[in-house]
């Protein structure tokens, strides 16, 4: 794999401000990809993180969600400093759970199929409408690709990361409208904390859904805030 630094991606500060986080770039401030998605979740939806939090305890709800942050964290940071050389793979060589499953994700989702890196851990956005951070920007079996490392306590079925699919068709469009681009994929390369590997991908008409899908959140979110 090599780096080809054909977009200028813009820099960017986060910052929470009325209830939800914002990108500044230069001087808008713009609503972030995950805000909208949690904001606009349906009632169905908030209904059954309810009743998940009522079941568990709330102690032990916050404990899980922490302890997945920071291991989502750590395995991002080594995945990141192997694609910037940071790091080679005896760097993986321990029984640390992060590296193995940052390891995991390395050998059997990019390792032989990762072209060319455009950005890691770049800000992406929509004139006027929204930001976020992409994971990886790259090119990927000769096609252009937006990827998203994500891991979890146990495998996932694609109804259940509706969610993940809607922030690739964020990225992916936001992409497409200030680089003139028409990204090709966006894919979710995942890790349970039991070292399974799954990989999702969404492409052509689902792909495009996808966008128009996140759009719409983007709509609702915009009328629920009564921004103009």
């Amino acid at each position: 794999m090599r780096w080809n630094n054909k977009f200028n991606y813009p820099k960017s500060t986060r910052s929470i401000e009325d209830g939800y986080r914002k990108y500044s770039l230069g001087e808008a401030k713009l609503p972030s990809v995950t805000s909208i998605l949690s904001l606009t979740k349906s009632e169905e939806e908030k209904a059954a993180l309810a009743n998940w939090r009522e079941r568990v305890g709330l102690k032990e709800a916050n404990r899980i969600k922490t302890e997945a942050s920071t291991r989502g964290t750590l395995m991002h940071s080594y995945i990141e400093d192997f694609l910037r050389g940071r790091v080679n793979e005896s760097f993986f060589e321990t029984n640390e759970q992060y590296k193995i499953m940052a390891k995991e994700i390395i050998d059997k989702g990019l390792n032989g199929r990762l072209e060319e890196i455009y950005g890691i851990e770049e800000t992406i956005y929509y004139p006027d409408q929204y930001a976020g951070t992409a994971d990886l920007l790259a090119k990927m079996n000769g096609v252009d690709v937006c990827i998203d490392f994500k891991q979890a306590n146990k495998p996932k079925k694609s109804d259940f990361i509706q969610d993940y699919f809607l922030q690739l068709g964020a990225y992916t469009l936001g992409h497409d409208v200030v680089h003139g681009t028409k990204m090709k994929a966006g894919i979710i390369l995942l890790c349970t904390q039991d070292i399974l590997f799954q990989e999702f991908k969404i492409e052509g008409a689902e792909l495009e859904m996808y966008q128009n899908l996140f759009m719409g959140r983007v709509k609702k979110f915009y009328e629920l805030n009564n921004i103009s």
